[in-house]
């Protein structure tokens, strides 16, 4: 009988009886994400800003290595290349798992040209042809997306840009 009774309200509890006075159940805490505090890049594009949240780096050895052997890159990340001098550059994706847009950045912070949808495990050079300062790499389709070209206007938060060995 108690094993009757207990499934009885069981069963109208799971079948949506419930006091029409009773005030609503108020939806589960969320823990608050924690925002990144970490070095950024934003990029003026078509629907505003767009925050990339960037590893900087800035050594021979950490350029020419950049995002090789990387199999995975948040959609809101990216690596910036502090070159050092204006040049003209050419990257290359060996060792790069990755498909990437790459941002060439003149030393007036904005951007000079765009390589899209740079194929990867190549070593295919890739350039837009125009001298650069920084160069931006992102996921491949970034910028198509975000509506980001030539003349986009580009600043720095957090970027240390001392000169290092």
């Amino acid at each position: 009988m108690r094993l009757a009774l207990l499934l009885t309200t069981m069963i109208a509890c799971s079948t949506g009886q419930h006091d029409e006075t009773a005030a609503p159940m108020p939806p589960p805490a969320q823990k608050p994400a924690t925002p990144y505090v970490g070095p950024k890049v934003f990029v003026a594009g078509a629907k505003g800003d767009i925050q990339v949240n960037v590893e900087v780096v800035a050594t021979q050895p950490k350029i020419q290595k950049g995002l090789m052997f990387r199999q995975h890159l948040p959609l809101d990340a990216g690596m910036l290349f502090l070159m050092g001098r204006e040049n003209v550059w050419d990257f290359w994706m060996r060792n790069t798992l990755i498909p990437l847009d790459m941002l060439f950045i003149g030393r007036d912070m904005k951007v000079v040209g765009i390589v899209e949808n740079a194929e990867p495990l190549t070593e295919e050079l890739r350039t837009v042809g125009k001298p650069s300062f920084y160069v931006l790499e992102v996921n491949a389709g970034w910028a198509k997306q975000n509506g980001v070209g030539a003349g986009a206007q580009v600043r720095f938060d957090k970027v240390d840009e001392t000169p290092r060995d």
